[in-house]
């Protein structure tokens, strides 16, 4: 109520502080409470006022001095209708904070008209909080102005001037006192506040700090404006809730329905829990189980001598009864005929006697058997057991397993092995004799093995059968024949091309056929034959005008050679640089696996690498001039022992078979130029097989 606008009037002066920094036209703080109290006294939503400012100082001032206005517009409606009605209970009051107000005053206006009839002191030491206090005392003096004794913050019943109030007592101007104004100028402050040293505005009381709180063991003290409250620092635990007195109530789980008592059971509640009784009652002579059901009480065990002596105790369901005790003979005696006494009873007796088929002797009150090899007598059970020879003596018996059977034992053998006429010993058995391998068995100790004929391998599958081994298709089977592998039962065979070859003496390779050799070959008279790798070629060859064959005659050597031979006055001839030709035949087979160059033939030279000459160096040039098919070959020099080589090699591999002609030049240069040159012509035969 009141006290709101008289905390914000302390702090005016900060406020008013903040709003000067702001760069827009200012609003003074009276300004804004005074729009406050209009809209207050209009019965307005404060909190939802118009904003006459977009200062937050002012929205607060503005929204503060109408809730004042308000509350205590209700709290005088309470007090008239105290006065009026002499009842505070009307349809009214709801449970809106503003009811609530209203209803506060007009009971503790209430209060104050009972003290009053009643002629007790209205200053009463009752603890009502410091707003009901003043209203009971206004309500019970009745005539007092209300201004005086409620001060600021509650409207006199009699009289509305507040300006006349506020010249007659200065303290009562707007600013003066924070809280409450006590007349001459001085002023007070709420309950749980204390005056500061202006005299003018007041602070809180710690009453945490000062000990002037009352919570019991067990609370923890929570200061707050202007008064304190108490909090339980321990929960109450299961069963136990926390009530609004902030103790702790224990919780009836049978009324709340909270309890997991079955049908059959009944919730009674006790301190903190409940417990499950059953709605059936047991009889006399039974017990009731944590389930409900009845068992019967054995009372001859739950009971010390529930009979007299002489007599046996008997159970029954839900009682038991007494028997006397009659004659009762030990083991191996019964009654006699008369019953009256006990004699000693002949277990020998009968077909079969006590001991089952062994020796029997009767003795007094019992017997004794006399067992047959291979059992013994047992003195508990009094029966003749069977004895375990293979556990007595383990590994002494038998030379492989024992088997026990009743009254003896038989010995066995493992497999592999048969029982020697002893009974005890094992001796190999030839597994060989029953034939079980598809070939060649050969007996071990105590097993047999299997093997092949060369040309087999055993079975993965039995170990027994024998398997042809394809030669051909092991990862070797390649390299077995050089042409074609053809596979056998137990062995393979070599084969070799039809024409041009014939098997070698190992069976595996094949070997050219030499037709120029043989006479196979069809040259005419006029050709030479020369051979190749499963073939042979027919060549006829003359040397050209002003060439002359050296050398051999025959083609067979692999090489014709022509030098020039010029007339002395024949001026082309001799100005022609070419003074040798040579014809050179190799027969090539088709690389398949070409990794790198192959050598294939040599041109030697007498030219000196470096030798000096009256003219200058010499000097030599190999050059491909035709035939080089897809760059298959090229020509290096290189010296060797001195002198120039030219090396032809082969560096792609060619696709056969197929016949190609291979012209290089072989020039001889010196410092005034070309000296001479010859021209080579090499005859390579493909052949599609090698071997």
């Amino acid at each position: 109520m009141g006290l709101w606008i008289l905390l914000l009037c302390s702090v005016v002066g900060v406020l008013r502080a903040q709003d000067v920094s702001v760069g827009k036209e200012q609003i003074s703080i009276e300004e804004c409470c005074s729009d406050g109290h209009q809209r207050g006294s209009a019965n307005q939503d404060c909190t939802a006022l118009p904003l006459i400012s977009e200062s937050t100082t002012c929205r607060i001032v503005q929204e503060q001095c109408c809730v004042t206005v308000l509350e205590d517009s209700m709290c005088t409606t309470g007090i008239n209708m105290a006065k009026e009605r002499s009842s505070c209970y009307t349809d009214q009051f709801s449970n809106s904070c503003d009811s609530k107000t209203t209803k506060t005053c007009c009971d503790c206006c209430l209060l104050g008209k009972a003290a009053q009839d009643h002629d007790l002191p209205c200053d009463h030491s009752l603890a009502l909080g410091y707003q009901c206090g003043l209203v009971s005392r206004a309500c019970c003096l009745d005539g007092a102005s209300l201004n005086d004794t409620l001060g600021d913050g509650l409207i006199s019943e009699t009289s509305n001037d507040t300006e006349a109030l506020m010249l007659t007592d200065p303290c009562k101007g707007n600013g003066k006192c924070a809280h409450l104004c006590v007349g001459n100028g001085t002023c007070s402050c709420f309950k749980g506040f204390k005056l500061r040293p202006d005299a003018k505005n007041c602070n809180d009381i710690n009453e945490c700090l000062l000990g002037a709180s009352n919570c019991r063991l067990g609370e923890r003290c929570i200061n707050t404006e202007g008064s304190f409250r108490c909090q339980r620092e321990v929960s109450c635990g299961t069963g136990y809730e926390l009530t609004d007195s902030n103790n702790c109530k224990d919780i009836n789980e049978c009324e709340t329905g909270t309890h997991n008592c079955v049908p059959d059971f009944e919730c009674q509640n006790t301190q903190g829990s409940f417990r499950c009784h059953p709605k059936v009652k047991c009889g006399a002579g039974y017990i009731q189980d944590a389930l409900g059901s009845c068992i019967d009480i054995n009372e001859c065990l739950a009971q010390t001598g529930p009979c007299h002596p002489g007599q046996v105790c008997i159970n029954s369901r839900g009682s038991y009864t007494c028997q006397r005790i009659s004659v009762n003979c030990g083991r191996g005696y019964h009654l006699n005929v008369e019953g009256t006494r006990c004699v000693d009873i002949d277990e020998c007796k009968g077909p079969d006697g006590a001991c089952s088929g062994h020796g029997c002797i009767n003795l007094v009150g019992s017997f004794r058997c006399e067992c047959a090899a291979g059992y013994v007598f047992n003195s508990i059970n009094r029966v003749c057991e069977d004895v375990n020879e293979c556990m007595h003596y383990p590994g002494r018996l038998c030379a492989h397993k024992c088997v026990n059977n009743q009254g003896s034992y038989t010995c066995t053998c493992t497999t592999g092995f048969k029982l020697s006429p002893d009974g005890r010993n094992c001796n190999d058995l030839n597994e060989c004799e029953a034939n079980p391998c598809s070939q060649e068995c050969a007996n071990v100790y105590g097993s047999y093995q299997c093997y092949c004929r060369r040309g087999y391998q055993l079975s993965d599958v039995d170990g027994l059968t024998c398997e042809d081994i394809d030669e051909c298709a092991l990862p070797t089977g390649g390299h077995i024949c050089a042409f074609r592998c053809h596979n056998t039962g137990g062995s393979f065979h070599c084969s070799c091309p039809v024409k041009g070859y014939t098997l070698a003496a190992n069976g595996r390779s094949c070997q050219d056929v030499d037709e120029c050799v043989t006479g196979t070959h069809t040259c005419a008279e006029n050709q030479s034959c020369f051979n190749v790798q499963g073939d042979f070629r027919c060549l006829s060859f003359e040397c050209p005008t002003n060439y002359q064959r050296i050398g051999e005659t025959t083609v067979p050597t692999g090489t014709i050679r022509c030098m020039k031979s010029c007339q002395p006055n024949d001026g082309p001839c001799n100005r022609d640089p070419v003074h040798s030709l040579s014809h050179t035949f190799i027969s090539m087979a088709t690389l398949r696996d070409f990794t790198k160059p192959e050598e294939i033939v040599f041109l030697r030279t007498t030219v000196p690498a470096y030798g000096a000459y009256q003219f200058g160096t010499f000097d030599v040039m190999f050059e491909i001039q035709g035939g080089n098919a897809d760059q298959a070959f090229d020509v290096v020099k290189r010296i060797e022992n001195g002198v120039y080589v030219g090396v032809v090699r082969q560096v792609k591999p060619i696709i056969g078979p197929l016949n190609l002609v291979l012209k290089l030049a072989m020039i001889n240069l010196n410092s005034q130029g070309v000296s001479h040159q010859s021209v080579i012509n090499i005859h390579v035969s493909v052949s599609e097989f090698w071997f």
